[in-house]
């Protein structure tokens, strides 16, 4: 990590302002610089990182190259993309959260995948936009709104009808909304890709990948409270107990109305740390 990453990624996802626009917010630049977070330090900053984000740029021009010019949309994107896959042990793994890495093995996480597809799809001129939907992340090809299909870069890009798409959301006991079908705000999926991150950093050894994720989060033009919590638990996992015991009570001060018990939770929490500095 750099302070100069930082800064840039915190450019690259404020450009649209709170709103996110998604048509001012570069996701391929999004991701490059957040993983940045990953490599050493001085890969992270000067021209390591020209380097990694140049490296990734150039890889996503390189595929969009081999996309042919004629065809069906979905078909011509896989010809260039169908050796990008996903299975159930990329979900142990940083590297499938991390975009250079997805592009270099070709493999990774849907969401990491599914970008790939739609920062292709861009450079090619195919019509493709990232679909959020519950408990997975597609990639819709053609008109939003009117004629088009879904894919899924987790398996080659298959094409994925909309009963299993359903039976997806189902299965999270969601039932699938119109609205899960809309093209995915990248502010969204960056603070997804970001979740996924928290989520596998859950043991003491990973504590430092956990901070640096809410702190990214915590950038984004807009986040969920819930995220000044895990922040302060992420402090205190690295041992940083006086800053989390006052992020912890901040958040604590700000829910206490709405939700005492979650509020006594985070107060709780924060002595614990407070009490590690004697």
């Amino acid at each position: 990590m750099s302070a100069a990453s930082r800064e840039r990624f915190a450019d690259v996802v404020r450009a649209g302002g709170a709103a996110g626009d998604p048509d001012d917010v570069r996701l391929d630049l999004a991701l490059l610089l957040l993983s940045a977070e990953a490599v050493p330090d001085d890969e992270a900053s000067g021209p390591g990182l020209e380097s990694l984000v140049a490296g990734g740029l150039a890889q996503l021009d390189a595929l969009a190259a081999d996309v042919p010019d004629e065809g069906r949309d979905d078909l011509r994107l896989r010809t260039a993309l169908g050796a990008f896959a996903g299975s159930s042990s990329d979900y142990a793994h940083l590297e499938a959260s991390l975009l250079p890495e997805v592009l270099h093995r070709r493999h990774g996480l849907p969401i990491l995948l599914s970008t790939v597809w739609t920062e292709v799809a861009r450079r090619a001129g195919v019509p493709a936009y990232g679909v959020g939907l519950p408990g997975h992340f597609v990639v819709g090809v053609g008109d939003p709104d009117g004629t088009r299909v879904l894919v899924d870069p987790f398996t080659g890009g298959r094409l994925l009808p909309y009963d299993r798409a359903r039976d997806i959301a189902a299965e999270t006991g969601r039932s699938l909304r119109p609205e899960h079908l809309r093209p995915h705000d990248p502010i969204d999926t960056v603070d997804r890709v970001l979740g996924n991150v928290r989520r596998w950093a859950t043991t003491p050894e990973r504590a430092r990948h956990r901070l640096w994720a809410a702190e990214l989060a915590l950038l984004l033009p807009r986040h969920d409270l819930g995220l000044r919590r895990d922040y302060g638990e992420a402090l205190v996992a690295v041992g940083r107990y006086q800053e989390a015991s006052r992020v912890l009570e901040d958040y604590a001060d700000t829910i206490d109305g709405p939700m005492p018990l979650e509020a006594e939770h985070a107060r709780r929490i924060a002595r614990q740390a407070r009490a590690r500095l004697n």
